[in-house]
């Protein structure tokens, strides 16, 4: 499958559903505190996107090649899981770490984010696991332009990451987005400058780190979806939509609520 490279009225429809999408996210954002179940969340988001937004859940009933159909309309990876951890039951504690992703389609094109929540009162450890991975993604992001390579966007995730004392997970990645909830081309959160694909205007693509507080080694659970860390360390993601402008990037899933970007990228940016 090819790079698409997108007109000027995919990107106007890109950039709707990417701030839905994230808009999602700010009207989740109070809901998350102990006592919450994640189907609750899972239940409030999904009418949310469907009721007020127009738009449909991705994730639900998503089947890609080997897996089963997936029940829910986000995901929400608790502590130790790496991602695509699903709603259940089980209600949030103080003190946990959760991570929700959102995807919605809307007309037909499909807007991709996720952020990490502290529930009530979190660690010390973990608030700086959180801290590390948003700024893991924005060093990502900052790399975006056209001629650069993808493997410079993952070498800026890996050397920061690894500098705090963190590791990257390897078996997942960003990918391309559109029409299509995973198009080409795949982007690695680790490697060498200069290598893979180069960046070309009118791309659009996630950059979705996956940092864990341990090793990199990860195993998935027996319903098919969830990852976890194999040594049950702390795992965080962040996850935003990207444009690759003629001069630099656009994110495309920011709204109101969206964390501000971090100091270096507001200090650097023009």
């Amino acid at each position: 499958m090819s790079i698409t490279i997108k007109t000027g009225a995919d990107i106007d429809a890109m950039r709707l559903a990417g701030r839905l999408a994230s808009e999602v996210l700010d009207y989740i954002t109070p809901f998350v505190k102990p006592g919450v179940t994640t189907d609750e969340l899972d239940k409030l988001c999904h009418d949310y996107m469907v009721n007020e937004q127009g738009c449909v859940p991705a994730p639900l009933n998503y089947a890609p090649g080997g897996h089963k159909p997936y029940p829910k309309s986000i995901c929400t990876s608790i502590n130790q899981q790496v991602c695509h951890g699903i709603p259940s039951d089980k209600q949030l504690k103080d003190g946990d770490i959760v991570n929700l992703d959102i995807t919605v389609i809307k007309n037909g094109w499909h807007g991709d984010t996720s952020r990490m929540f502290i529930v009530g009162n979190g660690s010390i450890a973990a608030k700086r696991l959180c801290a590390v991975t948003y700024e893991a993604m924005w060093r990502g992001i900052a790399k975006v332009k056209p001629g650069i390579r993808l493997g410079d966007i993952g070498h800026a995730i890996q050397t920061f990451a690894e500098n705090q004392g963190f590791s990257v997970v390897r078996e997942f990645c960003g990918h391309g987005i559109g029409e299509k909830f995973h198009e080409e081309p795949q982007v690695l959160h680790y490697g060498r400058p200069g290598t893979l694909e180069e960046l070309k205007a009118g791309m659009i693509f996630t950059i979705e780190p996956m940092i864990n507080a341990g090793k990199k080694d990860i195993k998935s659970l027996g319903d098919g979806w969830t990852i976890v860390t194999k040594d049950r360390s702390l795992s965080a993601q962040f996850e935003h939509t990207v444009l690759v402008t003629e001069t630099g990037y656009e994110v495309l899933t920011l709204s109101a609520g969206s964390p501000p970007p971090p100091d270096f990228i507001t200090s650097t940016k023009t």
